[in-house]
């Protein structure tokens, strides 16, 4: 495409960071507009409602990352993140059993949400082309219907208003957006929104990792399973950086956890379908209080579908589709949305038809993290959705094959590399699907049902528990 002079990305967060590294690639200036001061160091940002829980980088949102700033992952992994292989790495009660730890085919990069914003704005503000204007809001967007021009800023300082031009503007605000108001004022009508909302309510907690398990330790979790008519309950733990654990409880309506800090071990123990998050915690120094977050419903906003929209605009990530984050998809998605954008900046440049085309595009990458999301969820007690979609409001059967390749890739290699290629954003629905998988769907079973946890020696030695054979 040929370059342009300015494009505007709203928002600072990951997102953000990560459409304005792409565009910096295409165009020859790109300003971020961001409503809060940026925090020294690896410090939780006021923009990120849940900076304080357990965030998953799955490996094909971070192979992106790592496409549009080469580098990001041996910076991350210097400052002390991990990267922990899926399944070898992981030690998982999924609603089918206990996953088997075959070798690994994909990975996670384990870290704090603040240490992974810091990597990623340094990374990216390292580009010439990129700057930032921090402590300032969006008030508007200029142009009409037609076509966006630009947006009107305010420096929350001075109290200062002006109109910042550009031929793109990027929406990478998160849950929080003002578009719908936005373009209410120039005309164009509201979204056809969807939501799914469990109820669900997050309760974290750090702590201090035993001594000898800084380094190499699985990612933990243990799952709700919404097959059962009770409310959801679950418990993750992430090795971080700094020698830490995060620990991250959820439960939905009718089973949430509370922020008293004398039940957190009680919920991870006798809460959730087995002890072991809570039996790998007791007797651990905590490093913080309990931090609970209720900002978790499924939302997307069909800004996609609208007969009219304007050149000149794009909105991405959680500001169009964001997800119940108990599954970890946020980042993973966002980043298969940038790239979706940038195909169509390569195919069209910055002509006719690039805005709607990259709005299709965009919520095209985000459909298999939704599809996944939300068929789930529905199954919980007392979950409220909103929406036409035939997955949400469709016959069971439509999910019981989903199941059934769940309940598989606990105990089949080939059928667990797919379904954990589709889990961590890696591959779609449609590139899971290949002669190798059908084969290994019709062979079935290749291990035994785990019946216990499948740590290894070292990893259950803190444990009063033996080892899993």
């Amino acid at each position: 495409m040929t370059a342009h002079r300015r494009a505007v990305v709203l928002g600072g967060g990951f997102t953000a960071m990560l459409t304005s590294a792409m565009l910096a690639r295409h165009i020859d200036e790109v300003v971020v507009v961001e409503r809060d001061e940026y925090p020294a160091g690896a410090q939780p940002r006021k923009g990120v409602p849940q900076a304080r829980h357990c965030h998953i980088l799955w490996s094909g949102g971070a192979r992106i990352a790592e496409t549009y700033l080469p580098g990001m992952t041996g910076k991350l992994l210097e400052a002390g993140a991990h990267r922990i292989g899926i399944p070898g790495g992981l030690v998982s009660l999924t609603p089918f059993g206990w996953q088997h730890r075959f070798p690994s085919t994909e990975f996670t990069l384990a870290s704090s949400r603040a240490l992974l914003d810091r990597v990623m704005r340094e990374e990216t503000l390292r580009q010439g082309r990129i700057s930032v204007l921090e402590r300032t809001e969006v008030l508007g967007l200029t142009g009409g219907a037609d076509r966006i021009t630009g947006v009107t800023i305010r420096d929350r300082d001075s109290g200062d208003e002006r109109v910042l031009e550009a031929g793109l503007v990027v929406d990478a605000t998160g849950r929080g957006s003002g578009m719908r108001r936005w373009l209410e004022r120039i005309g164009v009508p509201a979204p056809q929104e969807e939501s799914v909302d469990t109820g669900m309510v997050y309760a974290t907690r750090v702590f201090r990792a035993p001594e000898g398990t800084e380094s190499g330790f699985p990612l933990v979790s243990v799952l709700a399973d919404a097959r059962r008519p009770v409310p959801g309950r679950g418990a993750v733990l992430m090795p971080i950086e700094d020698g830490r654990w995060i620990v991250t409880l959820s439960g939905t309506r009718g089973g949430e956890p509370t922020a008293d800090a004398e039940e957190f071990s009680a919920f991870a123990r006798d809460g959730v379908r087995h002890p072991l998050i809570g039996d790998l915690i007791e007797g651990l120094e905590p490093l913080t209080a309990v931090q609970r977050s209720h900002s978790t419903v499924s939302r997307r906003l069909h800004y996609d579908r609208l007969g009219v929209w304007p050149e000149g605009l794009v909105v991405i990530g959680d500001a169009t589709t964001a997800f119940n984050p108990v599954y970890g998809h946020g980042m993973s998605a966002a980043a298969r949305s940038v790239a979706a954008l940038e195909a169509q900046l390569r195919d069209r440049g910055l002509a006719a038809g690039l805005g709607r085309a990259a709005q299709r595009a965009v919520a095209r990458a985000a459909d298999d993290a939704w599809a996944m999301a939300t068929s789930n969820d529905v199954g919980y007690p007392g979950c409220r959705v909103q929406g036409t979609d035939p997955r949400l409001t469709g016959p069971a059967a439509d999910r019981r094959d989903a199941d059934m390749m769940g309940a598989l890739a606990t105990r089949n290699r080939d059928v667990a590399r797919a379904a954990l290629a589709l889990m961590t954003l890696s591959a779609t629905v449609t590139e899971i699907q290949s002669p190798r998988l059908f084969a290994a769907l019709r062979r079935g079973p290749e291990v035994p049902v785990l019946t216990a946890p499948p740590l290894l020696p070292h990893e259950s030695a803190r444990l009063r528990i033996p080892a899993a054979a």
